[in-house]
């Protein structure tokens, strides 16, 4: 432990250092003369002859100052992750290729053992996007705007949602009712959207694919059935929609858990004849639809194959690969 007298030898110290950086700061400025290299004025915390704590460093190096436009650009643009930050990299065009065909974070390069400042903050981003994509609700407007009814599990809340899988399943009888009473019973091809757990992938996906879906299953002289919105809904939830309706097959457009790749990942569960307990084997997924991977839009089309092969081969999941 300390005696007094350290203490007050620390305290005289301190104070002598306040003082001291004090009687720079007032001194009066001296015009900044232009940096030989670049011909821009040095900044004042250059000018000091005994920088304050936690200055900031001089506000342009011999290069120049980066522009605006890099300074201010959003860490989690597309743009920013494309940017090579690797100082010296052995081969520019291959790790350019490379970035441009995957979403993992290469060519990032590193501080000392630590990770670059601009690949932290990209981190920070990525991270809170995948958070606001589990905890907001899907666009109402979107959900509107394509002319949907919305229902809603046994799930009193996104807490609930997220901590009682269980209940994301069932619909209670009010919910029930409401989709008899709007959907048409017996389709060949039943489809609904659900949030699961990202409404982002929702917001960013629906609006493109569920058109292409079903005007797709429609030309093919199919029976679609009127679809609807699902909040709180698993991918079960299409299980207990199948025996209320008695679809042949059923399709959920669904939210996918986010990652730090993407928020906006949908997948598209499809089961034929699909009842409520049977094994998850009976299902065939579309997954990652999103702008980095499959575009919506293709992907409406890639489904309309598949659900066209289900209902040929009378089966889905597993039994839809054997010969």
């Amino acid at each position: 432990m300390l005696d007094e007298k350290t203490v007050e030898n620390i305290v005289a110290e301190v104070l002598r250092e306040i003082r001291s950086l004090q009687a720079v700061s007032d001194k009066p400025a001296v015009p900044a003369a232009p940096c030989p290299e670049c011909e821009m004025p040095k900044c004042k915390s250059a000018e000091r002859a005994v920088p304050p704590p936690f200055a900031a460093p001089p506000c342009h190096s011999a290069a120049g100052s980066l522009p605006d436009a890099d300074r201010l650009q959003d860490p989690a643009s597309p743009e920013s992750k494309a940017r090579i930050l690797l100082d010296s990299p052995v081969d520019r065009d291959a790790l350019i290729r490379m970035k441009s065909s995957t979403t993992a974070r290469i060519g990032v390069g590193a501080a000392g053992p630590r990770l670059k400042t601009r690949t932290l903050l990209t981190l920070r981003a990525d991270h809170a996007a995948a958070r606001d994509s589990v905890f907001t609700d899907a666009d109402q407007a979107v959900i509107d705007r394509l002319g949907l009814f919305t229902v809603q599990t046994k799930c009193r809340d996104k807490n609930e949602f997220l901590t009682r899988p269980d209940l994301g399943r069932q619909f209670d009888s009010e919910a029930l009712s409401m989709i008899r009473e709007k959907c048409a019973a017996k389709p060949d091809v039943q489809i609904f959207a659900a949030d699961g757990l990202s409404s982002t992938a929702v917001n960013a996906n629906l609006a493109n694919i569920l058109p292409v879906l079903t005007e797709g299953l429609r030309g093919r002289g199919l029976r679609v059935g009127t679809p609807f919105f699902v909040r709180f809904g698993r991918v079960a939830s299409m299980d207990a929609v199948s025996e209320l309706l008695g679809a042949k097959v059923t399709c959920v457009l669904l939210g996918e858990r986010p990652g730090l790749a993407t928020a906006e990942s949908m997948s598209a569960y499809i089961a034929y004849e699909a009842t409520v307990g049977m094994p998850e084997a009976r299902r065939t997924v579309v997954s990652n639809i999103h702008r980095a991977g499959i575009a919506a839009v293709e992907a409406g089309a890639y489904i309309c194959d598949v659900i066209g092969a289900i209902l040929e081969a009378r089966a889905s999941g597993v039994a839809l690969q054997k010969p």
